[in-house]
């Protein structure tokens, strides 16, 4: 078994492999260990896999499993199920663990799928920051103002205007208005927007009149294509739900660890672009409301970064934030973990910023390539780089090769990582996923009584500062 100390993640980490790797398996793991070691941990999944970690059972027993390791049109016999089950007791055996640290699992964490423009998990309300009166704008509105800054470039980007707050006269007073209501203790939703567009509150705008800086005509067009928005049917679901408040995300409730996964499966590529941009500007703003620390005291992990992350000179929306987050998150105790198939995918400062590195199969020698570059940027006494490629061209399914920056004397590591405690059986459909939830739900709410006893330290306090992997 590796144990990897937590601190070692503040430095970031990436995953790379080509499909059927084992990525999303190490992935889940360093997840469920997270919620083991109690460090808050915020999921972006972009397939549909990691709400997989909702179906983690607090026993082996086959009437807990079975539904789930069928399909959807037959269950498997009953000695399949009992052998399946046998062998996963023995494979996460040979890691220390078994029913009682099951048990401690599911009942000492907090799982919660977030699924923008869908009901199929939680909605979330993505234009909170603007909609919504934060409690920050009275204690931090520095950091208020940044969120606000953030929702009214969404909600340009969806018009198709500029989003640029230096350079947008919309953006600059869309942000001026909304903080008025603010300051006055009221939301600033849409609607009331709109309104403000046609009435202004405020004369002036910088040193000019507000008509002098954005005429009156551009400013009821602007209003117009705002009730625009606000009439399309598809847009109704993205002011629905929870608000994107990371703050309270990441906060424990009743002593369980939470594990937030932001689902954008169902969404289009340019609504996960605009969504994920969103969320991950929220993340940025929240982490620099955070005292400095060395310790890991929250966890972002991103499955499939493609697109997400590209070189230059590509710029989507989760560019700036990711970037940002992989050099400024370290000093306040916040680990980034970016999973992709290519490296070619990835920007390089991503790359050069990473202390921990997992690199499973690649399929071209130019992919291995860019790996053993990656490598020589972030961490000394790098190997022969011949040899090195060498070695990454022979990995078999779930085998990677890792290297720690916060070790180089021990070199790279052969890693093959432990069973998951949680049953991959890929991307749920939207009925599965609610009974999953609930499921998930009523387990910790009224436990069978025929469980192992959990125990408050087990809940509470953290099980460790290093992830068995």
């Amino acid at each position: 078994m590796l144990h990897l100390p937590t601190a070692h993640l503040t430095t970031h980490g990436v995953v790379v492999g080509m499909t059927g790797s084992g990525k999303t398996g190490l992935v889940t793991v360093l997840a469920e260990e997270a919620q083991r070691a109690r460090i808050p941990t915020i999921l972006i999944d972009v397939k549909g896999d990691l709400p997989n970690l909702l179906l983690s059972f607090p026993r082996m027993d086959p009437t807990l499993w079975g539904p789930w390791l069928g399909t959807d049109h037959a269950a498997p016999p009953e000695d399949a199920i009992r052998a399946d089950l046998e062998r996963r007791r023995e494979a996460l055996g040979a890691s220390g663990i078994g029913d009682a640290q099951l048990q401690a699992f599911v009942h000492g964490s907090e799982v919660r799928v977030i699924t923008p423009g869908s009901s199929a998990g939680e909605p979330l309300h993505i234009l909170s920051s603007l909609e919504r009166r934060s409690p920050l704008w009275d204690s931090d509105p520095e950091t208020a103002r940044s969120a606000l800054s953030a929702a009214v470039s969404l909600v340009l980007r969806l018009l198709g205007r500029d989003p640029d707050p230096a350079k947008s006269k919309e953006h600059v007073v869309l942000c001026i208005l909304a903080e008025e209501r603010f300051k006055s203790g009221q939301n600033a939703e849409l609607p009331a927007l709109m309104h403000d567009l046609e009435n202004p509150p405020v004369a002036t705008i910088g040193a000019l009149p507000i008509n002098s800086f954005l005429k009156k005509r551009d400013r009821a067009e602007l209003a117009a294509a705002l009730n625009s928005l606000l009439a399309s049917p598809t847009f109704t679901s993205w002011r629905e739900g929870a608000s994107l408040d990371v703050g309270a995300w990441v906060t424990p409730q009743m002593g369980r660890t939470p594990s937030v996964i932001v689902s954008v499966a169902h969404l289009d590529d340019e609504e996960r672009l605009l969504v994920l941009g969103m969320v991950l500007e929220e993340i940025l703003s929240w982490v620099r409301t955070l005292p400095g620390s060395s310790e890991l005291k929250a966890l972002l992990i991103f499955d499939e970064v493609y697109g997400f992350l590209p070189p230059h000179p590509h710029n989507p929306p989760t560019k700036r934030p990711l970037v940002a987050l992989m050099k400024q998150a370290r000093a306040f105790g916040v680990g980034v973990v970016v999973a992709t198939q290519n490296p070619m995918d990835l920007d390089y400062r991503a790359l050069s910023n990473a202390g921990v590195w997992c690199i499973g199969r690649l399929q071209t020698d130019a992919d291995r390539a860019r790996v053993v570059d990656g490598l020589a940027g972030s961490a000394s006494g790098l190997d022969d780089p011949k040899a090195l490629a060498h070695t990454l061209g022979r990995l078999a399914p779930r085998w990677f090769l890792m290297r720690n920056a916060h070790k180089p004397e021990v070199g790279n590591i052969l890693l093959h990582p432990r069973h998951t405690m949680s049953l991959l059986r890929g991307p749920l459909t939207r009925t599965d996923l609610k009974k999953a939830i609930e499921q998930r739900r009523a387990w910790q709410v009224e436990p069978c009584a025929n469980l192992v006893a959990v125990t408050e330290e087990q809940i509470v306090n953290p099980a460790s500062t290093a992830l068995v992997v």
